[in-house]
């Protein structure tokens, strides 16, 4: 029997994604704080469906946020670990990256009861360290890689990769990949961002984004017996009304294409009660 699983997913950087960036002054900190506000719509709509999601949570916003991130618990919704703060790995030391990661699991549990089996690093930047201290820190699950659309794979350590020479892939570990994509991401469609050396255009018509958002949900399924899709999204950004629209119009969609809605570590642990299909092939 075919079963198509698809993961709602929210990171609430709130204000944490702006200072990381050094964007301090009022404007981009109350872009942040619209993310409470975006928190309490989604809360609403994902009652509404009877559907619960994983929510990425830097520790910072769990301090800043308590009220909010403790109506996320009490909603039943997964917590997963998105750092202390939204600075990315790969721009951490090792020593660094480890206390980021530490204090946000002690953030977490102190908000719900429990450490996170889960991780996602804040803007999708691994360093080379990530996977050897996810796995020393009892983290079941890391979603923040693309080596696959709509199946996990184990994450690998100790690749080398040069300019010149072949790659050369480490070993896999125990470690589960839970895949994403900017595709599939509501930040880069539609928020707007300019600094003195870029800009992020974004702004997108939502209706185009739901278009292909569905797509690809379609795609899967008629090309995989199982598989699992993620979204991701930010309070922020798809907490405004045109988006909430485009958002609940997802929900319905994909819940009439047959969609069955679970938290991350419930679709990890259905991967593995479906003796972990994979297509391995593709990353070797």
């Amino acid at each position: 029997m075919s079963r198509h699983l698809v993961c709602l997913t929210f990171d609430f950087d709130a204000l944490s994604g702006w200072i990381a960036r050094g964007l301090t002054t009022p404007t981009p900190i109350s872009r942040g704080e619209f993310g409470v506000v975006g928190t309490r719509r989604i809360l609403g709509l994902l009652q509404q469906y009877d559907i619960k999601a994983t929510w990425f949570i830097p520790g910072i916003t769990i301090e800043t946020y308590r009220q909010a991130c403790e109506a996320i618990v009490a909603a039943g919704h997964e917590i997963g670990n998105h750092g202390w703060t939204h600075v990315p790995p790969a721009q951490l030391g090792c020593d660094a990256e480890k206390a980021s990661l530490q204090r946000a699991n002690a953030a977490i549990e102190a908000l719900c009861g429990k450490t996170p089996r889960g991780y996602r690093s804040p803007s999708w930047d691994l360093s080379p360290d990530t996977v050897s201290l996810l796995l020393a820190n009892g983290f079941a699950y890391e979603s923040s890689m693309m080596g696959h659309d709509c199946l996990p794979y184990y994450a690998r350590q100790g690749d080398v990769i040069e300019q010149e020479d072949a790659s050369r892939f480490g070993r896999e570990t125990t470690l589960v990949e839970m895949p994403v994509s900017w595709t599939l991401d509501d930040y880069p469609h539609f928020e707007f961002v300019r600094t003195e050396s870029s800009i992020l255009p974004g702004l997108m018509n939502a209706s185009a984004v739901l278009e292909n958002w569905i797509e690809d949900f379609l795609y899967m399924c008629d090309h995989t017996d199982w598989g699992v899709l993620t979204y991701t999204c930010h309070p922020m950004v798809i907490g405004r009304g045109h988006r909430m629209r485009m958002l609940e119009h997802l929900i319905a969609r994909l819940a009439q294409a047959g969609a069955v809605f679970l938290t991350m570590e419930q679709a990890l642990e259905e991967w593995r009660a479906a003796g972990c299909p994979n297509d391995a092939e593709v990353l070797r």
